[in-house]
């Protein structure tokens, strides 16, 4: 073997040893990154999980709509991306404690007794008006002691939460979206699906609740959604119990 062809077999062995290397290094992230979003949204290989739709508030008949829809489908490429599966039920078929399964609930309590039951055991301070009637009030939030109106097509809000139990072997998550209108539904599983990773290097796979805002929905749809705050704290914590009304009347 002469030296030019000693030094072509060199390269190629060295070309192969540099590809195999680099394509083991690649696999590396790509499988680290897989078990970091897998441990973000508590699905591992193979698991199962729950989505959990409400009723179209607006419709007489037990209709989803159709930006709840589109909220199914982002949630569903989010969890066959980690290589679990989903169940999809209506808010009145899900009879089933929370933590065995990674579960994502979508609606305001108004229209799913579910999100109701899950606002009611695990965020104490926060309350939504779900009077039918119309006023400036209707469909607000209340976090702690602000108060959030929406502005219907303008400012509309939505709480995304990541819950857990706390009860020892039942580590799966419930998340949870909870807007004031189906198109902040949407909204808020894009935002989820699109800085999933920057929420789990701030948060691990603790609870964090966060209030986000869709702007101008009526031009732009649930694309544009900015984060007004961190109410974990707040939503967390029971809102203080009312004052008694004063006694108008002097004793004589």
């Amino acid at each position: 073997m002469n030296d030019d062809v000693r030094n072509i077999v060199l390269g190629v062995v060295a070309a192969g040893i540099s590809a195999a290397l680099g394509w083991l290094a690649r696999t590396y992230l790509w499988k680290r990154k897989l078990r970091r979003k897998q441990a973000f949204f508590g699905l591992p290989d193979n698991s199962e999980s729950l989505l959990v739709v409400n009723r179209d508030a607006g419709s007489p008949d037990l209709a989803v709509h159709r930006f709840d829809v589109f909220a199914l489908l982002e949630l569903a490429a989010l969890i066959k991306d980690c290589g679990a599966h989903a169940e999809v039920v209506t808010q009145d078929q899900a009879r089933q404690g929370f933590g065995e399964r990674t579960e994502f609930c979508m609606g305001g309590p108004g229209s799913n007794r579910r999100m109701a039951a899950h606002m009611h055991a695990m965020l104490p301070g926060v309350r939504v008006n779900t009077d039918p009637d119309p006023g400036p009030d209707r469909l607000a939030f209340q976090v702690g002691s602000e108060r959030y109106r929406m502005e219907p097509g303008l400012v509309e809000y939505v709480l995304l939460a990541r819950l857990t139990a706390g009860q020892p072997g039942l580590t799966r998550p419930v998340f949870l979206f909870c807007g004031q209108r189906a198109i902040t539904n949407q909204g808020a599983t894009r935002y989820l699906a699109r800085n999933h990773e920057r929420l789990a290097r701030k948060h691990g796979n603790n609870s964090f609740v966060l209030l986000l805002k869709v702007v101008n929905s009526q031009a732009y749809g649930p694309d544009v959604v900015e984060l007004v705050a961190d109410v974990t704290r707040e939503a967390q914590a029971p809102l203080p119990a009312p004052a008694a009304p004063r006694n108008s009347h002097r004793a004589t």
